[in-house]
């Protein structure tokens, strides 16, 4: 097929482009023996850049040897799926995978301008995204843009109980899907909410006052595909030793370290972004997201694939709100309760000490002096 490509003539609107394409890649010509079919990538895994100078070419030569009506997100989306299952072997990191990604991307934008900066990402698994969003007018235009770059089934946005513009500025995205409560739900009823409408294999969950780049989200996505079944953020570099840190980080170590997972450390379903499997969603039932320290200790009760695979830093650009500020506030005491909720029923599944066995005086002693 590709050979075909490369010896068809190009079409006189076509002649700027290529000359546009090749300024554009910079680098060696790479030998056809690389690109012969079904030729695996393994040798040049090491050398990412030329990876990227691949994943450029075969952006173009995808969007290039299609009519100007047929070039799409979703045929670029499709594309890249193809090349990256027949040419990519092992598992690239996660800033691998989107680097390449935007690389084939540039590719095919030569061509196909009209369509941005879209990120698609080789996803096996479809992927919906939730939004709860609650008077956050300002920011919703800027989380839709970015989400919007992403290859989503579906994009859902759940408002609740906002008096602003908050709807009229998902109003003009007539693709996303609104769910709109007038009447102000429980602090994280929308998750549930937005999940129950969900309908693809990964969930990813973000709040509307967070405009997080796509490159940010991506990996969480990536990581469900790949098999984890919650995804979570990673805020442990963010975050002081236990001995520091306020009752509530306190509170999602305890939790973690209930339930036999300390390498977890703080890192809990209350942050965002995280992203959970649809085995996930069918195990621990949506309702279990309204109270999140909850429906991660079913996730770990029930054996789930659990990970804090990547970093965004949502603590620095935290929404400043009037029940969430200061020692004791409104919100850190519901997701204190929350711990406390989750760890019962915990405690209900698995009795009450958890799977802790009694250890005997002399074992305790042991234990105390570090024999």
């Amino acid at each position: 097929m590709r050979s075909k490509l490369h010896r068809a003539k190009p079409r006189k609107n076509q002649k700027t482009r290529i000359r546009k394409f090749k300024r554009l890649r910079q680098i060696r010509k790479v030998p056809h023996s690389e690109h012969s079919e079904g030729q695996k990538l393994t040798e040049t895994r090491s050398d990412q850049a030329v990876i990227e100078k691949m994943a450029i070419e075969a952006g173009f030569l995808a969007s290039s040897g299609i009519h100007e009506g047929e070039r799409s997100c979703e045929h670029m989306q499709q594309s890249l799926k193809s090349w990256y299952r027949h040419k990519m072997t092992g598992e690239m990191s996660f800033s691998e995978v989107v680097q390449l990604s935007l690389a084939f991307s540039r590719g095919y934008t030569v061509t196909a301008r009209q369509l941005g900066d879209f990120l698609p990402l080789p996803l096996h698994g479809t992927a919906s995204v939730i939004i709860t969003a609650s008077n956050e007018e300002k920011t919703l235009p800027s989380v839709i843009a970015q989400l919007r770059r992403l290859p989503f089934h579906e994009i859902i946005v759940v408002l609740n109980g906002c008096t602003d513009g908050s709807y009229e500025a998902v109003e003009d995205h007539p693709s996303v899907i609104k769910l709109n409560y007038p009447d102000r739900l429980g602090h994280d009823v929308g998750r549930a909410i937005g999940a129950s409408a969900a309908t693809g294999d990964i969930l990813l969950f973000t709040d509307g006052d967070l405009p997080l780049r796509a490159e940010e989200l991506a990996p969480y996505i990536i990581s469900v595909d790949r098999g984890d079944d919650v995804a979570l953020n990673n805020l442990s570099p963010y975050l002081p030793p236990f001995s520091e840190q306020d009752e509530v980080s306190r509170s999602k170590t305890f939790l973690n370290q209930c339930l036999g997972r300390s390498d977890l450390k703080a890192n809990s379903m209350t942050a965002v972004p995280h992203a959970l499997s649809r085995r996930a969603i069918n195990t621990i039932g949506t309702a279990s997201l309204i109270v999140p320290p909850k429906a991660q200790a079913l996730a770990l009760v029930h054996g789930l694939k659990v990970t804090a695979p990547y970093t965004v830093d949502v603590i620095r650009n935290n929404r400043v709100r009037s029940g969430n500020t200061g020692a004791g506030n409104t919100v850190a005491r519901l997701i204190t309760g929350d711990h406390i909720e989750a760890i019962g029923e915990a405690m209900r599944i698995k009795g009450i000490r958890l799977g802790f066995k009694t250890l005997s005086r002399s074992e305790l002693a042991k234990v105390r002096n570090g024999i």
